[in-house]
């Protein structure tokens, strides 16, 4: 995995963590300046050995002979902060790669919802990276899910669905379509109660399934919104460079943790009660928050692996973006289609482009091309900008005959 995407949230656990995590705690408290904190987490804590207590002690010294130093040696001072920082940083690149390291070797139950096309292509995937995937759906797909090396259980039975064999499911991947996706939502959440795992969706939108999944799925469920930007036919022989989008949406109870770090001043939205005891510095140390981000980043590490390009976006960002290039490439096929275009003995490469854009765009459902109208709430606006857009040529090729006479 690049461990350049690796989270940065970590966790005291019962057993002792490796060296550089007590050294990685010091220096942190030491680049915010703090020597007396410094020796209370050191109390806390406990060093792993004498020669890294000596190490903080001293750096703890020199902190705090430098916050009475004279304003000339600010420098000084400011040279030994980064100097500091930067091995802060050696450090933490460190532990996040024996971190994803650890989370390789950590394989999921992963349960497929809907096993068509798509179902089974990313299911091939999970397999070979050695996690334990399970689908269901409505039709009998035990021989596909042989063939990608996972096992099936009819959709008819969600409670041994839920159950697998006394596994049960850490990641469920929700791959139907656009329209059915609520009401299948509907139908699992009976048996998702207090189930602790990671619920995704695969669809082509993405405000849609977000909100209809922190408005119905149990407080017990994480939730990661995603869009593979590829499919069977684009990613049938490799996945590299091929954009995979995404959004963390609901970590242990916290909603869009990643995003709200990044906006609230206290770094985390309080979305209810549950949560609002919870402080920046609590979470850094919060087990069960941690253990939420591991599995999360070990699902996301499948996609990386793969090759993906990983674009964290939010679903609000990505419905905008998706009207204008992926709803508006299948708006102009269908509308071409619809003129019953054909091969003729002159065809340009520009007009083979065209019969191209036919092909791929109408070889999709149409219910696809209807999600991705109703339910991405700048799909409406796209139609009406490219209506307009036709006027305004045509109006110019009007203007263009009337000075012509």
């Amino acid at each position: 995995m690049n461990v350049k995407k690796m989270n940065t949230t970590f966790v005291a656990t019962r057993h002792r963590p490796p060296f550089s995590f007590f050294r990685l705690i010091s220096l942190f408290i030491l680049i915010l300046g703090g020597s007396s904190a410094f020796t209370t987490a050191n109390a806390s804590v406990g060093c792993s050995s004498q020669k890294s207590c000596a190490h903080a002690s001293n750096s703890s010294n020199e902190s705090a002979s430098s916050f009475d130093a004279p304003k000339g040696n600010g420098e000084r001072r400011l040279k030994d902060i980064k100097a500091r920082e930067a091995e802060l940083f050696t450090l933490l690149a460190e532990v996040r790669q024996e971190k994803a390291e650890a989370l390789a070797s950590q394989p999921l139950n992963i349960g497929v919802v809907g096993f068509g096309r798509f179902g089974q292509f990313i299911a091939k995937a999970f397999a070979k990276h050695g996690h334990n995937v399970v689908a269901t759906s409505r039709s009998d797909y035990t021989k596909e899910a042989a063939a990608v090396g996972a096992s099936y259980i009819s959709l008819s039975d969600p409670e041994k669905f839920f159950d697998n064999n006394g596994n049960g499911i850490d990641v469920l991947v929700v791959a139907v379509s656009i329209l059915s996706f609520e009401q299948t939502l509907l139908k699992l959440i009976p048996f998702m109660k207090d189930r602790d795992m990671l619920v995704v969706d695969v669809l082509s939108v993405k405000e849609h399934p977000r909100e209809m999944m922190l408005n119905l799925l149990p407080a017990s469920c994480d939730i990661l919104c995603t869009h593979p930007m590829f499919g069977p036919d684009s990613g049938k022989n490799s996945w590299r460079g091929l954009n995979f989008v995404y959004e963390r949406v609901r970590v242990k109870g916290i909603v869009n943790p990643e995003a709200q770090t990044r906006n609230r001043p206290d770094g985390l939205d309080y979305s209810d009660s549950s949560t609002s005891a919870i402080s920046p510095s609590s979470l850094f140390f919060d087990a069960e928050y941690a253990s939420g981000i591991d599995r999360l980043e070990r699902f996301l590490s499948i996609w990386e692996e793969e090759g993906c390009r990983m674009v964290e976006l939010s679903c609000n960002d990505h419905d905008k973006y998706a009207a204008n290039s992926q709803f508006i490439t299948h708006l102009v096929g269908r509308i071409l289609g619809a003129q019953g275009l054909v091969e003729t003995p002159i065809d340009t490469k520009g007009f083979e482009s065209v019969r191209t854009l036919i092909g791929t765009t109408t070889a999709d459902s149409f219910d696809l091309f209807y999600g991705l109208y109703k339910h991405n709430q700048n799909s409406l606006q796209t139609i009406l900008t490219l209506r307009k857009s036709m006027d305004d040529v045509v109006g110019e090729l009007h203007i263009r005959e009337r000075k012509e006479r």
